[in-house]
């Protein structure tokens, strides 16, 4: 049976578990309504109950521990200019707690009482990110004011500091541990050259940090930082990365995933290090931890390639998995989703580049080949309903990771940085002379943000390998993107493109917007009104050029978005227009 692109983009999900304080209830993010809204569910099972309702998307939200009232964030028109508001479930009064529309407002945790709130907010100037406490009855606090772009972590158990994470680039950064009497920050990673270091989770004794971090490897470890020495052990080898480490209240339990040819490997440890025996979930990507306040249940998000994502449920320490949340599939068969096959195709320096290939049934299918954004992420086997809606419709599609992605340790994730930036997309060109190979003559190449931007540069610099090209919310011109994307961006994007100030010749040189009359295949271009990362200036100038020297390019802007689609109605206008477009120029 045959399925519309509508169908499968109502397929839903839940994720971002969180608990009611006193552990009767799972909080979780879905889009029911068409817009991204916090629910929650009785953590036996049962119907669903919803706690917000706007027409914006709700990010993310929160129970305090000791109360009754629900923290969440919510920007406008997809500004990503991030407000925080509180509601009370017993009054279902709700309040603006930063009512500051001008400022991005980035929540991290509840203070262990419950009554106060620590977050990083650019109410000072609008680039940097201060840390602030507030009172959910009061007015935000600034506890420390400095430059650059931070996030709170975690709250030490006596509620006496912070810890507090600070991002020099996506790859590298530091760990502190503000007092918030005195105001003093002291630093508890000191290293040379980049490193990471996520996830960082304080003992109930206030001696320790579990964190991932890549300091003395090229993979994301597990870890355990002596707060008084500094000194780190490791708990994981340095051969995949360990992601979304989580402790309970009471430091019993301690739980992350490894990331393995990117499904997820649940890792379960008592709160002293101990690894504890291995827990068996449905093969997907797991993440998203919460802990019951009692501390014997673990709240998860599981999605899979053929498995929309859902929250779940493990007793522990040693009970069995169960699905919470029953995300509908559209009345659409499971057994309709298709599975990818990891591939490794040889490269111009002789590497092999891993990618997932979906295939249909029928073979030798045109290929969509869909290229993840970052650069610094994964494509991983998740469930996205467009990948499956077009392997449903007859293509192929083909997802690489090429160099500079995530996943494969740090020193592959530097090979693709500043000076190196065009051997990623050389290794696109070679997806697409494998496929050839393969069989596969009509390939189009399609991604989002800097996957955009590998899109427009693809068919500038191998016009004759593409039958199409599908930008969304792509980066046209990087030193025009450098210049305007939000300022609180812009460090970070430089240490991984390269630097105004010392490269904009070379930026200059391998923007795709300096060789549009090269474009040969026809170009679809999308993008949000509101977009604060990559302006959509990025896609007017691109248009505008393509149309210039004659190229064959169509254009859709959506005034009510941002950086992506996210709302329905935006969807359903966009992809079946992008599956319209596919069909013309490759036909499958």
């Amino acid at each position: 049976m045959s399925y519309g692109f509508g169908r499968f983009l109502k397929i839903r999900g839940a994720y971002g578990a969180g608990w009611s304080p006193d552990g009767r209830r799972v909080t979780f993010i879905t889009s029911i309504t068409g817009v991204p809204q916090a629910w929650e569910v009785a953590a036996e099972g049962g119907w669903p109950e919803q706690l917000t309702f706007h027409e914006e998307r709700v990010a993310q939200a929160e129970y305090s521990p000791a109360a009754e009232r629900l923290v969440y964030s919510m920007d406008a028109g997809g500004n990503e200019r991030m407000q925080l508001f509180v509601l009370d479930r017993r009054t279902g009064v709700e309040r603006d707690l930063t009512g500051r529309p001008d400022a991005i407002h980035h929540f991290g945790a509840f203070s262990p009482d419950g009554g106060r709130i620590a977050y990083t907010a650019t109410r000072r100037n609008g680039t940097d990110f201060d840390v602030y406490v507030q009172s959910l009855d009061g007015e935000p606090e600034p506890v420390w004011e400095v430059s650059g772009y931070h996030a709170v972590a975690c709250w030490s158990p006596d509620s006496s500091s912070l810890v507090v994470s600070r991002h020099r680039s996506n790859m590298d950064g530091d760990l502190f541990l503000l007092d918030l009497e005195g105001g003093e920050a002291t630093l508890l990673t000191p290293h040379e050259g980049e490193a990471r270091f996520h996830s960082a989770r304080i003992t109930p004794d206030g001696r320790s940090l579990y964190l991932a971090t890549d300091r003395d490897g090229d993979f994301l470890r597990l870890a355990r930082l002596d707060l008084s020495t500094l000194e780190v052990e490791y708990l994981t080898p340095d051969d995949h990365d360990v992601e979304d480490v989580e402790l309970s209240r009471d430091g019993r339990y301690l739980v992350a995933t490894r990331n393995v040819e990117g499904y997820s490997n649940l890792l379960l440890f008592s709160g002293r290090g101990r690894r504890m025996p291995d827990v068996r979930l449905p093969e997907g990507i797991a993440g998203g931890f919460a802990f019951s306040p009692d501390s014997r249940r673990l709240a998860f998000t599981l999605a899979g390639p053929d498995r929309n994502p859902d929250i779940w449920v493990l007793e522990l320490p040693d009970g069995e998995a169960r699905r919470l949340t029953r995300s509908t599939t559209a009345g659409i068969p499971r057994n309709t989703f298709r599975r990818p096959r990891l591939v490794r195709y040889p490269t111009f320096d002789g590497r092999k580049i891993p990618a997932l290939l979906y295939e249909p049934e029928a073979g030798n299918a045109p290929v969509v080949v869909d290229v993840h954004g970052g650069p610094e992420a994964q494509e991983r086997p998740d469930f996205d309903p467009v990948t499956q809606y077009l392997v449903h419709r007859g293509y192929a599609v083909f997802a690489p990771n090429v160099r500079g992605s995530t996943g494969y340790g740090k020193t592959y994730a530097r090979l693709d940085d500043v000076r190196r930036r065009m051997d990623a997309v050389k290794d696109l060109a070679h997806a697409a002379l494998w496929l050839r190979e393969n069989g596969h003559e009509k390939i189009a190449v399609m991604g989002g943000s800097y996957g955009g931007f590998m899109v427009l540069a693809a068919l500038t610099e191998y016009p004759d390998l593409w039958s199409a090209g599908v930008d969304i919310v792509g980066i046209a011109n990087l030193v025009t993107f450098l210049e305007n994307t939000g300022s609180y961006r812009r460090a970070l994007r430089e240490a991984e493109y390269g630097s105004l100030e010392r490269d904009r010749e070379f930026l200059e040189s391998i923007s795709p917007i300096h060789k549009a009359e090269r474009i040969r295949a026809p170009l679809m271009v999308i993008h949000g009104k509101n977009d604060p990362r990559v302006p959509v200036g990025e896609a007017e100038q691109i248009v505008e050029r393509v149309r210039r020297s004659g190229g064959a390019v169509e254009y859709l802007l959506y005034e009510d978005e941002g950086h992506g689609l996210a709302k329905l109605k935006n969807r359903l206008d966009a992809y079946p227009r992008i599956a319209a477009f596919l069909d013309e120029h490759l036909g499958a």
